[in-house]
């Protein structure tokens, strides 16, 4: 068992928006929040075989009989192709779509997915297997940061947004609070 150095998610969160981190010079890629525009890769895995088992005959003739099922198979890559077009639309694509290496993990998050779309009793291990793919993959909140991401706000929809209704782009209730502080003077201090 190996000891001492850093392990991933050992400590407290590294803060983009520290003085310690200007300091290191570190800061986050920003993915444009309107996801990925461009060609989505073809499906980077090879087409799973779903099979049919069931016993035929009776007694000591029974016996245990595997049939491929051509209706579920296509079913499946259907379904598994459809997870992989859906997470080529997501912002985290912008990364991926440079990093060539990921396409294979990322074609096994969409696997076990639909593995698990497919099977409502899958096991828990299975449910948690995709949730450390997605931490991998950059598609929950923490994988964002493991991978030094943020998706970046868009702006000019914002303040599009706000000149259409004629408001604010946010509303008072939700202002900045350094906009709502006042600057309060003491005597002596």
């Amino acid at each position: 068992m190996g000891s001492g150095g850093a392990r991933n998610r050992s400590g407290p969160q590294t803060d983009p928006t520290s003085g310690r981190s200007d300091r290191r010079g570190y800061t986050l890629t920003a993915l444009p929040s309107e996801g990925y525009q461009g060609d989505v890769p073809g499906f980077p895995l090879q087409p799973i075989v779903l099979f049919n088992e069931y016993f035929d005959g009776l007694g000591k003739d029974r016996v245990k009989v595997k049939e491929r099922d051509d209706g579920e198979t296509e079913s499946f890559r259907e379904r598994e192709t459809d997870v992989w077009n859906e997470a080529w639309s997501t912002p985290q694509a912008c990364a991926w779509s440079m990093q060539s290496w990921r396409w294979p993990i990322i074609g096994e998050y969409c696997r076990l997915k639909t593995v698990i779309e497919f099977d409502p009793a899958a096991s828990a291990a299975l449910v948690g297997q995709l949730h450390r793919y997605r931490d991998q993959i950059g598609l929950t909140p923490a994988g964002l940061k493991d991978n030094g991401w943020a998706i970046a706000v868009d702006e000019v929809a914002a303040k599009a947004a706000s000149k259409s209704s004629g408001g604010s782009a946010r509303p008072e209730s939700q202002s900045s609070s350094r906009s709502r502080m006042a600057m309060v003077k003491t005597n002596g201090a």
